[in-house]
């Protein structure tokens, strides 16, 4: 699958940082990060971009992950005026079939409401959660 005027990049120099952290920092999930704390978490993960052709980014997702056995699917967006065209799909699909991304025991994610798009992909709920356990700061960037 590919969506025509549109390409993925895992390019970190293609990456534009204004734009991520402008949505980030904004985002449910990571509301008020720090501009430091963005771009350390970026430089430390296998990061996807989603740009149309001319170049300007409309997308991200990045993994946390060893690329052998583990990786945390985090910040995954496309921006409001570019959904509906299937790039969250396009771009699940790319995650997921990446090659440094293939025999990986476990892949996680977290999501308050698009637990339908990621079922397409082959996420399920976690088994047997009490097993899972967490520090959770929720206001750490406040």
């Amino acid at each position: 699958m590919s969506v025509q005027g549109f390409q993925i990049s895992t390019d970190p120099n293609d990456l534009d940082f204004e734009f991520i952290y402008h949505f980030i920092s904004q985002s449910y999930w990571a509301n008020g990060i720090p501009r430091e704390t963005l771009k350390k978490a970026i430089l430390n993960s296998l990061c996807f971009g989603v740009f149309e052709t001319v170049g300007k980014q409309v997308g991200f997702a990045r993994l946390i992950t060893d690329r052998a056995t583990f990786a945390y699917l985090a910040d995954v967006f496309i921006v409001e005026s570019h959904r509906g065209q299937g790039l969250s799909k396009w771009l699940l699909e790319k995650i997921i079939s990446h090659p440094e991304l293939q025999g990986l025991r476990r892949m996680l994610l977290a999501t308050r409401d698009a637990h339908e798009l990621y079922a397409q992909y082959g996420f399920t709920a976690i088994e047997n959660p009490e097993n899972l356990m967490q520090i959770w700061q929720p206001k750490v960037y406040q």
